[in-house]
């Protein structure tokens, strides 16, 4: 077995983040489906990004958000995604790298440029994000780093990614290079509609690949095709060692075959960008998850790094979450 030189290398699509603020009336105005994420083309970008108001760019995707916090709480990460040889590219492996993230994915010298997400943020702190894939849809086995995998304790992928055949194919090779390693696997759900788009796969996959799951309240019941929260509750602990099911202000439920946790939602001021929420709460779990913490633990650590970053805007924890965290273990 290699020795364990990452705590996390996670897998995901290498975005830069575009947020502005909105108003209700502007989603209507530009047939957005609001809280949503929605794949659209080169040509989209270009006419809702003429459309935004004045916002901030920052490197992001799903995963990488989940690797820079885990990086800001002291975590040893790395990070697997696809980016062009373009000025966001460039941007990309900057930022991720200095926030402390190994990121040694080669860039492409063809294709299509470096993706991006333009995040609208309502007032209540929605965020509606369509996102242009470019360079990320073309991810595929031949970019995952076999022993990059085999020295993490756990490898961890956003859902996103399954939209495309060559990215599964991607996510398979690497859950079975950490397994045959003795390592651990997990992945996010990410998003309800992409749940409904591959159900039966999603299910193969969490039930013969993934060690730890993260999922809201909507795509687990997306994907048991059941009414309740209850009746998702009884069918994931089935099947997966760990979920951990995130209920926004309700706060979290962690089950493994054997023990249930209810955790409450920290409190928080003003809610201002729900951007990140459940990318964070992922951050401080799989930091406590590797450092050996109790479940119970593990989800009071994702709520306080949640909570941080939905009163700001922006996918990235401003404050000191080590601070914050040594407050509460």
């Amino acid at each position: 077995m290699h020795d364990t030189k990452v705590d996390v290398v996670g897998i995901g699509n290498a975005i830069v983040d575009v947020l502005a603020n909105c108003k209700e009336e502007d989603l209507k105005r530009l047939n957005l489906v609001k809280n949503s994420m929605t794949l659209i083309d080169a040509d989209d970008a270009d006419r809702l990004y003429e459309q935004m108001g004045p916002g901030m760019e920052m490197s992001g995707g799903s995963a990488g958000n989940t690797m820079a916090g885990i990086a800001a709480l002291g975590g040893k990460g790395a990070y697997i995604g696809k980016v062009r040889d373009d000025q966001l590219g460039q941007v990309f492996r900057h930022d991720i790298r200095a926030i402390g993230v190994q990121f040694n994915s080669t860039p492409s010298t063809t294709g299509s440029p470096t993706a991006r997400c333009l995040i609208f943020v309502t007032p209540d702190g929605d965020r509606t994000m369509n996102t242009f894939l470019g360079a990320c849809a073309e991810l595929g086995p031949e970019d995952i780093d076999e022993d990059l995998i085999k020295s993490a304790k756990l490898t961890y992928m956003e859902g996103y990614l399954w939209d495309r055949p060559e990215a599964k194919e991607a996510f398979i090779k690497a859950a079975k290079v950490a397994h045959e390693a003795g390592r651990q696997v997990s992945i996010s759900l990410s998003d309800s509609f992409c749940v409904d788009r591959h159900r039966e796969s999603f299910r193969d996959l969490v039930h013969n690949h993934i060690d730890v799951l993260f999922a809201n309240e909507d795509e687990i019941k997306s994907l048991y095709e059941v009414e309740t929260f209850e009746e998702a509750l009884a069918e994931v602990r089935k099947h997966c060692k760990v979920a951990a099911l995130t209920r926004s202000e309700k706060g979290a439920v962690i089950v493994s075959d054997n023990e249930l946790y209810e955790i409450s939602a920290e409190p928080v001021a003003r809610v201002l960008d729900t951007t990140g929420a459940g990318d964070l709460f992922a951050s401080g779990f799989l930091y406590g998850y590797t450092k050996g913490h109790d479940l119970a633990t593990c989800g009071q650590l994702g709520a306080i790094c949640a909570a941080e970053v939905i009163s700001h805007m922006g996918a990235r924890p401003v404050a000191d979450l080590k601070d914050l965290i040594n407050k509460a273990i």
